[in-house]
């Protein structure tokens, strides 16, 4: 997974950030899902490569509960997670025990569950 995700990195658009991110999506029958992180100069307009990839997903006719993991790799030297919107993603449409697999360029990585990321989500009960 980890050279996938640097190739990947390669794809990423992020000339104001200089913070790539690549991310891969597996679900439950072995299928695979790519995104990276789109920005332009009005910043909120981007999106983060965890929704690409969860979306290309989706438009593929991938339905929730049918996701496995999700690999994420930035390309500095450090290991960083997802952003609060990307989790909530993952919580909509994950089960709480999928795996979140952080990695560095370098191929260190952390490897979180969905729950231990989110552990006090807010869901669909939330608005009831």
């Amino acid at each position: 997974m980890k050279e996938k995700l640097l190739e990947l990195l390669k794809n990423s658009y992020s000339p104001y950030s200089n913070f790539p991110v690549s991310a891969i999506v597996v679900t439950k029958d072995g299928r695979e899902f790519k995104g990276v992180n789109v920005e332009d100069a009005s910043y909120r307009a981007g999106a983060c490569a965890e929704r690409v990839a969860i979306f290309s997903a989706l438009t593929s006719g991938v339905k929730k509960g049918e996701f496995k993991e999700i690999n994420i790799m930035v390309a500095s030297g450090k290991i960083s997670s997802p952003c609060f919107v990307c989790r909530q993603m993952l919580l909509e449409l994950f089960p709480l025990d999928a795996t979140v697999r952080c990695y560095a360029n370098t191929g260190e990585f952390k490897e979180y569950t969905v729950a231990q990321l989110c552990p006090y989500p807010f869901s669909n009960e939330d608005l009831k």
